[in-house]
């Protein structure tokens, strides 16, 4: 499931009648934060104001991306719950597999090699 068109074009259309909905209620130009979250609101959550740190909110997040370092624990419940897909495409961004030992060229083509004989989790869509 790592690329769903109609669910991306599903999730694109809907956003710019969220987000002036968002934008009307407050009253105010909303920040990028602002667009992103307003416009993944779960459809249960009451259209309103959420004070910053002290609100609970629910979203539907249309994708998730991951980062390296951090997903570890992710991957860890993920694997734990039992599932054999995830709900929306998911995705673990390695930014540390390029490690600098001779010069640039022979750095980046080390790292690809390695990448292409890293173990595939196919039901994470990498």
């Amino acid at each position: 499931m790592a690329f769903d068109i109609d669910m991306i074009k599903k999730v694109y259309e809907a956003m710019p009648s969220k987000i002036e909905a968002a934008r009307k209620m407050l009253g105010r130009p909303l920040t990028l934060a602002e667009k992103i979250l307003y416009s993944h609101l779960d459809a249960d959550m009451e259209k309103k104001d959420y004070p910053r740190g002290s609100s609970y909110v629910d979203f539907n997040p249309d994708r998730v991306a991951m980062q390296d370092a951090t997903a570890q624990m992710a991957l860890l419940q993920f694997m734990q719950a039992g599932r054999p897909t995830v709900a929306v495409p998911s995705s673990v961004h390695c930014d540390h597999l390029i490690q600098a030992k001779v010069g640039a060229n022979a750095d980046l083509s080390r790292a690809k090699h390695r990448k292409r004989r890293s173990i595939q989790f196919p039901c994470f869509g990498f």
